[in-house]
């Protein structure tokens, strides 16, 4: 796996101050992307031991309220591998930590998908917040929080699985299929 940057501090993709994880290697392509330099999967860094341990001492700061795995895409299919065992070793290592994860797919697809992809089971079951659906300009706003276009979704995805139905974040309240939970 490859990727772009690690940001610190960071206060806009995900709540609290959050360490973001930029990975190359996308296939959605969204028109006007913000991040369309990290979709060459061959483009950027090689996620080392020197990488994970810079994310790491971010991780071990009080202050951190945890992770966000962007890009491209995290869930590109030559990132899940990497993916799953990062998310796995973080939530063992940092337990309070939350961690986010951005992806073009949509919570439906990757239901589908995750029957036979183990890498993805480990990465869904392991991480709490999924931003999910690609990027669509005409649906864009500025007003939605942490997401560029109104049909990207913030999900729960320990209660969504636990619970087997899609529970939103919306406005800071948890929404079930449009009704507060």
């Amino acid at each position: 796996m490859r990727y772009h940057n690690i940001t610190k501090a960071d206060m806009l993709n995900g709540e609290g101050l959050r360490v973001v994880l930029w990975v190359s290697g996308c296939s959605h392509h969204c028109h006007a992307c913000q991040n369309a330099f990290t979709w060459d999967k061959d483009d950027g860094l090689v996620f080392d031991d020197g990488a994970k341990k810079e994310i790491f001492e971010e991780l071990e700061k009080a202050w951190c309220s945890g992770i966000t795995l962007s890009g491209g895409d995290p869930l590109f299919l030559g990132n899940r591998e990497e993916i799953s065992k990062l998310v796995k070793e973080i939530r063992t290592k940092f337990p309070s930590k939350t961690i986010w994860l951005y992806t073009g797919y949509t919570w439906e697809e990757l239901l589908e998908q995750k029957k036979m992809d183990k890498y993805l089971d480990t990465i869904l079951n392991n991480i709490d917040v999924l931003l999910d659906g690609r990027f669509v300009l005409k649906l864009a706003s500025e007003k939605i929080h942490y997401v560029g276009s109104s049909n990207q979704r913030i999900i729960d995805v320990p209660t969504s699985l636990k619970e087997n139905k899609k529970i939103l974040y919306i406005d800071n309240d948890k929404v079930l299929e449009g009704e507060l939970v």
